[in-house]
């Protein structure tokens, strides 16, 4: 089966099997077509009236992926729901928002820019990247289509070690087996630069490029030695490696972290806090932003419907239900930290609420 054709049916069988509380359909691909592959995902009007609304998020193994999930059954309100003042979905009527996987931030920015999806998660540096034409998109085609629906919360820079690797510092992993992700992903983009504000090089490691399910793996099998992962926090493979005393992390430190947030604005200081993960004491580390982009081409009318839906105090108990995460995403912070355009219909909810002027 091909992979388009197999999303598809994923998707088909999520609808049969009953959707989430918000009427919220989820689906996974997860490998480097997936973006394409959601391209043959229902689009439109379903049977029985009402139509998608798809988000692409990332790995399952992030909390970008259960996030999705929680957001897509806000915004959700099949077609026959009970309206949200009669206590129903309090999403916009007739949605059904689909939740898929994917390789991450650059493979998300690719299918909604070309059109195959409406919707994605993307790490704030490479959305401003991708829009200016500047960075790691320098050589690639900039995308001024690009827009915001919100911010959502911070991803957290992890760089997981096992234990009995004998790396303590990120200056420890010369000679060390190294996972920094797939191509596709923001997560690679960052390391390399974190890399480089140590002084260090890829060819100074063995380079692995995994996707964070197979690294944890790996790692377990004493097949790798580190890798990094951006999430939200509790990172769930984080938690797992942990508990079973697979894996400890490194702290992100020191003046060579002051330089990177001179030149890299779109870093912020982060900490892990004592307890995060089982027998991990505070961590020092930095964080992105998270947001939520569309093409400028996505509907006025349903980018501020969807937006409306998302912060409508009847489904913050949505966003309170699932990872620690989703509880992080607030409208105090909706529109912090943006460098690129807001959708206008994103805009017009905003002003609305005088967040914006």
């Amino acid at each position: 089966m091909r992979r388009r054709d197999f999303l598809a049916s994923s998707v088909a069988a999520g609808i049969a099997a009953g959707l989430l509380p918000g009427g919220a359909v989820t689906a996974t691909a997860q490998d480097s077509s997936a973006p394409e592959a959601s391209a043959g995902a229902p689009a439109g009007a379903p049977a029985g009236g009402g139509s998608f609304f798809r988000i692409l998020t990332g790995s399952a193994h992030t909390t970008a992926f259960p996030v999705g999930t929680l957001i897509a059954s806000a915004i959700s309100n099949p077609p026959g729901s009970r309206p949200c003042d009669r206590g129903g979905s309090c999403g916009v009527p007739g949605l059904i928002a689909v939740a898929l996987t994917s390789p991450g931030s650059v493979a998300n920015i690719a299918a909604v820019t070309n059109g195959s999806v409406e919707s994605g998660f993307a790490q704030a540096d490479l959305i401003y990247s991708a829009y200016s034409g500047e960075g790691v998109y320098f050589r690639r085609a900039k995308q001024p289509n690009l827009r915001v629906l919100a911010n959502l919360y911070p991803e957290t820079v992890h760089l997981v070690v096992r234990r009995g690797s004998g790396i303590d510092s990120i200056t420890d992993l010369p000679g060390k087996r190294l996972s920094i992700d797939r191509t596709g992903s923001g997560t690679r983009f960052n390391a390399e630069i974190i890399l480089a504000a140590y002084g260090l090089r890829l060819n100074q490691m063995k380079v692995l490029e995994v996707d964070p399910g197979e690294a944890t793996d790996l790692l377990t099998r004493g097949e790798l030695d580190a890798f990094f992962l951006i999430s939200g926090q509790p990172a769930p493979t984080v938690g797992d490696l942990t508990a079973r005393g697979v894996a400890d992390l490194v702290p992100l430190a020191g003046k060579q972290i002051d330089g990177a947030l001179k030149r890299h604005r779109f870093f912020s200081r982060d900490i892990i806090p004592l307890g995060t993960y089982t027998d991990v004491g505070e961590v020092e580390t930095l964080s992105i932003g998270m947001q939520w982009v569309v093409a400028d081409s996505l509907d006025e009318d349903l980018a501020y419907q969807v937006v409306r839906a998302l912060w409508r105090p009847q489904n913050r108990k949505i966003l309170d239900s699932g990872v620690a995460t989703a509880q992080k995403i607030r409208l105090g912070t909706a529109v912090t930290g943006l460098s690129t355009p807001l959708h206008p219909g994103a805009e017009r909810f905003y002003r609305e609420l005088r967040l914006i002027t």
